[in-house]
């Protein structure tokens, strides 16, 4: 189903961008079609930190609640999301930051998804490079907002 994977290269650290992504309280602020974002709980798992959160993604018609447990991993510099409930089948995302010798730094970004509602994958299918572009131009604005 829908996959999107790229690597970027950003003038801010890896620490500066891993914080912008881990902050998922603060996706309504600036991702398009966030229309809110709720930290369920959080937790530490070793070096790990465990965080469950839903956010209401809203496009168009469609208004939807979806939980998914994100792992951050600091000390590695990337953070794991798997989904847990709402409106796709499936749903997982990866990101990893690394910091450049000439400065500045590497995101590698992957998600692959799946709706369980066929009319709402049918509408993501025709925009699905437009929201995704959209979606890393929203975080590298965002990162020129806080850092630039």
């Amino acid at each position: 189903m829908p996959t999107h994977s790229e690597t970027r290269q950003m003038p801010y650290s890896a620490d500066q961008m891993y914080g912008l992504v881990a902050g998922v309280a603060d996706y309504p602020k600036f991702l398009p079609w966030c229309a809110g974002a709720r930290i369920r709980s959080r937790k530490p798992l070793g070096t790990a930190e465990i965080m469950e959160a839903d956010l209401v993604i809203s496009f168009k018609v469609f208004r939807e609640r979806f939980g998914s447990r994100v792992t951050l991993f600091a000390d590695e510099m990337k953070i794991d999301t798997e989904y847990l409930d709402g409106p796709f089948r499936y749903m997982k995302s990866n990101w990893s930051f690394a910091d450049r010798p000439d400065g500045g730094c590497d995101v590698a970004f992957f998600v692959d998804f799946e709706f369980k509602n066929a009319v709402l994958q049918g509408i993501i299918g025709v925009v699905f490079n437009e929201a995704m572009q959209r979606i890393v131009k929203a975080f590298e604005k965002r990162a020129a907002e806080l850092y630039g």
